[in-house]
């Protein structure tokens, strides 16, 4: 187990005051990326052996969203390792403890040189510790595409500040992608997200939504695909929603 405080910054809010999804899985892998680091297999280290880890599915429930200013404590557990996979849990609670959201991540450990997984050495596993996994409603991480046509919406071309420190896409930015033809009206209750292929430097990657459908309980559910100029699939997102109006706190109130 490993943790970090913070606070919620201005730049990471939404219109209403609120942290953006997006901010959210920018603080789980932050907090990953800081547990690495403390225990010297960081970015240093990956790149003097030519690895790194590349997220595979992110699953995040929401509860509650942190508002502007409010003071909270962000959690991984390493979980599980299978030869090149590496299986986390993450939550973000308020400074009294209250669970705000919990996530779960598949990772793979990748030679970047011959562009395959790598079996995680045991000096990364003496670093990570395993925990006991979270108790959540574990969903498959491949997500379906539907066989029908999808409406294209968004184009974005990738420049170098969508890059990372592998010079591929960082995978928060597909979440912004995707995040994108969200109405301001609703809010992010629970989101899957499965990565199939790399995004690098002039890629275009177009956003297609496949509509919604209603859920048992009353909410939107959006399945968006990121597709590439040749048909293939960068990543596809599950997206539930509810209307922001309905949310059970406000930052202005």
């Amino acid at each position: 187990m490993y943790s970090f405080d913070s606070r919620i910054r201005y730049s990471e809010v939404d219109e209403s005051g609120l942290l953006r999804l997006e901010s959210l899985i920018d603080y789980f892998q932050d907090c990953s990326t800081f547990q690495i680091e403390d225990g010297g297999i960081g970015i240093r280290y990956m790149k003097e052996t030519h690895c790194a880890w590349l997220v595979n599915y992110w699953q995040i429930g929401i509860m509650r969203y942190p508002a502007l200013g409010d003071r909270v404590v962000i959690t991984t557990l390493p979980y599980e390792t299978r030869g090149f996979l590496g299986l986390r849990n993450f939550y973000m609670e308020t400074a009294d403890g209250e669970r705000l959201a919990i996530a779960n991540s598949v990772w793979s450990l990748m030679d970047l040189e011959k562009m395959a997984p790598v079996r995680v050495p045991e000096k990364m596993l003496e670093v990570f510790g395993l925990d006991r996994k979270l108790d959540m409603d574990y969903k498959s991480r491949k997500i379906a595409v539907p066989k029908h046509d999808g409406m294209a919406r968004d184009t974005t071309v990738i420049v170098p500040a969508h890059l990372d420190s592998n010079h591929h896409v960082n995978n928060g930015q597909y979440v912004r992608f995707a995040m994108g033809i969200i109405p301001g009206n609703e809010i992010v209750t629970d989101f899957r997200i499965e990565y199939k292929k790399q995004a690098v430097l002039g890629d275009i990657v177009r956003t297609v939504d496949y509509g919604l459908e209603l859920t048992a309980d009353w909410q939107n559910k959006r399945l968006i695909a990121l597709d590439s100029d040749d048909g293939s699939t960068f990543a596809v997102a599950e997206i539930v929603t509810r209307d922001r109006k309905q949310a059970e706190y406000s930052a202005w109130h």
